[in-house]
């Protein structure tokens, strides 16, 4: 077998000289011979095909670690891996889209040129919470206030007063004056404020030292609405007949989704469904996601526990958030269903309708 020159493989597998250096201190394409004196390095034909992978995936951007891996995996199990990491850059980029849009829009707001002359909008809201049919207590906490809408699913010992601490240090965003311009830095602010507070029911070695709650909520502006997410309670957006899910679950059968390595039809039977990824406790990772949403007349928002996307399909949800008369009828409802289903899980529901003032 005649073994090719790192030039003319270099040629061949469309990686220069240098990188073929680099890969080989790295253990990733080892030469087929290294001249003993002169050090120099010689490749075998069949090699190809593994360099030309590792040329399309540095194309991708993925990390020399992870094309090791692939590298060392059969085809199918390689295409596997790739499918995952190309999900993830997907997911990453969205993430980094809607900071973009949202940057955008920040900054077009504070151009004086770009006047929005608007009908003055307020918002309708309802709040529900039921302890369901299965479970002895609730732990969720459903709050619609004046500007608040807020809704947390504790869980562990403490897991109720967890989630009503949570929302209750939020609550003083109602009455605080938030500078237009920092509204999201306000959400942050008061996030930290409310990890505190469940960080503070318990001390180490007590029986609720394990409590915690997710929190999602979305404080109105007249304008907008600013969400503050983390965990797996959702906000959905019904808006021109359109029902978008506008929250990302912080759970580990999302970030199997995410990868490609679970269909949402598989994840909804999943033994892990319900353990999260991010949440307010002790130990936990408790980033959120945050973000500003123009508020539109006729739009309807939801906010809602798990207990209630779990065991409710998508579009019985879509169906009563586009019938319901009002926010009051279409928790009522929301609940029903999900009590109707089995209810085996608390279920807190808020909707919240943007009309114009009269």
């Amino acid at each position: 077998m005649e073994l090719l020159t790192i030039g003319a493989f270099a040629k061949a597998s469309r990686l220069s000289p240098k990188a073929l250096r680099l890969y080989d201190e790295l253990g990733l394409l080892t030469p087929a011979r290294v001249d003993p004196d002169t050090g120099y390095r010689r490749y075998a034909p069949g090699q190809l095909e593994q360099a030309r992978l590792v040329a399309w995936c540095r194309r991708l951007g993925m990390p020399l670690a992870r094309i090791r891996r692939v590298c060392a995996l059969e085809a199918g199990e390689a295409a596997g891996e790739i499918r995952a990491y190309w999900a993830r850059v997907e997911a990453d980029t969205a993430a980094r889209r809607d900071l973009a849009a949202f940057l955008v829009d920040h900054l077009t707001r504070k151009d004086p040129t770009m006047s929005r002359t608007t009908a003055p909008l307020a918002l309708r809201r309802a709040a529900l919470s039921d302890t369901g049919r299965v479970r002895a207590s609730n732990q969720d906490t459903a709050y619609a206030g004046t500007r608040l809408l807020a809704v947390a699913d504790g869980y562990g010992g403490g897991g109720a007063p967890a989630g009503a601490a949570a929302v209750d240090a939020l609550r003083r965003l109602e009455t605080e004056t938030v500078p237009a311009d920092d509204l999201l830095g306000a959400l942050e602010d008061a996030l930290g404020r409310a990890e505190q507070a469940v960080h503070g029911l318990a001390s180490p070695g007590d029986d609720d030292a394990d409590a915690g709650t997710t929190l999602t909520a979305m404080l109105w502006t007249g304008s907008q609405l600013a969400l503050v997410h983390i965990g797996d309670s959702r906000v959905h957006l019904l808006r021109d007949g359109e029902l978008f899910q506008i929250t990302h679950d912080h759970t580990v059968v999302q970030s199997l989704i995410d990868e490609g390595r679970l269909t949402p039809e598989e994840a909804a039977s999943h033994p892990q469904r319900s353990l999260l990824l991010r949440a307010l406790g002790r130990g936990a990772d408790s980033t959120p996601d945050l973000r500003l949403h123009d508020a539109r007349a006729g739009d309807r928002y939801l906010l809602c526990s798990d207990g209630l996307s779990t065991v409710v399909p998508a579009g019985d949800i879509h169906r009563v958030l586009a019938e319901a008369p009002g926010p009051e009828a279409a928790v009522r409802e929301l609940v029903g269903l999900a009590n109707a289903s089995g209810g085996p899980d608390n279920v807190s529901c808020v909707v919240a309708d943007v009309v114009e003032q009269g």
